[in-house]
């Protein structure tokens, strides 16, 4: 099958003009013959410490989806992507939704747990993220749960092609900059290799999608600090041995990459470790990990639970 990960220079908050890119690129993926394209996580609005994300969030049957249904049924593509959605139980998730080229809507993998400042904005799910979308059953993983052996865990051996994407953010430049640029070349190096190192660990190829451009936002827990940096990573696809077929770098801005990929499911060549983490996350991102998933839940208990969705 021929397939493509998209690549988003996002506009953070912006919704209609997410939109509207994702539909561009998505139309150009199907223009060059793939059958299967992945849109990025956050694919509406991006995602960093900003306030007026707090009401972004849109309804499952809102303008996300009726774009992923559309796109999909006129290019005859198989369409998926995660975006902060607002369940009828007022709870905002960040769900995954994969859509057929008849444009029905084939399955939803909600994220199991945010990351960082995400708490700030939605809560987790506890679904295995296992699809099966009739030709094929896909696996989703977005962002962080590609770090994480428990997700190589429920999804191994289980699946024909694991699809999702990132909206991975870099580790700022403070002082001592010497340590942060250490901390940050590893950072990094991670955002671009895990994707791909996901795949021999599940037994199947990954097509990943990514957010990119600059961010500036306030911190969370310190909100007269202000963090610059960027998103990095980037759209990827990998076969099932983790052989990179296809990449761009965050560096290289919107667009995406197309590759020919053998779907189905093969015996994994890779041991998943038993650590929680496959991958490790250096000593800033595991001291945000926890500082900011405290800070973040109550800030959505304040702000997000409850609100009326976008319209």
């Amino acid at each position: 099958m021929r397939v493509a990960a998209v690549q988003l220079e996002v506009a953070l908050g912006d919704v209609e003009r997410n939109l509207a890119e994702c539909e561009r690129l998505a139309c150009a993926a199907a223009g060059e013959g793939a059958e299967l394209v992945a849109l990025p996580e956050f694919f509406t609005t991006g995602a960093a410490f900003a306030p007026e994300l707090a009401g972004a969030a849109l309804p499952p049957d809102g303008p996300a989806t009726a774009m992923l249904q559309r796109v999909a049924a006129e290019a005859g593509v198989w369409l998926g992507g995660s975006f902060l959605c607002r369940d009828p139980d007022g709870e905002v998730r960040n769900a995954f939704f994969l859509t057929g080229p008849d444009g029905e809507l084939r399955g939803r993998h909600d994220k199991d747990l945010p990351t960082m400042w995400e708490n700030a904005f939605y809560v987790g799910g506890t679904d295995d993220g296992v699809i099966d979308a009739g030709p094929f059953v896909a696996g989703a993983a977005v962002c962080w749960e590609l770090m994480r052996s428990a997700t190589a865990r429920r999804l191994a051996g289980r699946v024909d092609v694991v699809v999702g994407g990132s909206n991975w953010w870099s580790v700022p430049a403070w002082p001592p900059r010497r340590l942060t640029r250490r901390m940050e070349a590893r950072n990094a190096r991670t955002a671009l290799h895990a994707p791909a190192a996901f795949a021999p660990l599940v037994g199947a190829p990954v097509v990943h999608a990514a957010i990119c451009g600059s961010v500036r936002c306030r911190m969370p827990e310190l909100p007269s600090l202000i963090y610059r940096g960027r998103f990095e990573g980037g759209a990827l696809v990998a076969a099932a041995d983790g052989r990179v077929l296809a990449l761009r770098r965050a560096e290289q801005g919107s667009g995406l990459v197309v590759a020919d990929v053998e779907l189905g499911r093969v015996p994994p060549t890779a041991a998943i470790p038993r650590r929680r983490w496959l991958h490790r996350r250096g000593l800033l991102p595991a001291l945000a990990w926890h500082s900011q998933r405290l800070h973040g839940r109550r800030w959505y208990r304040r702000h997000v639970r409850g609100r009326p969705s976008r319209a």
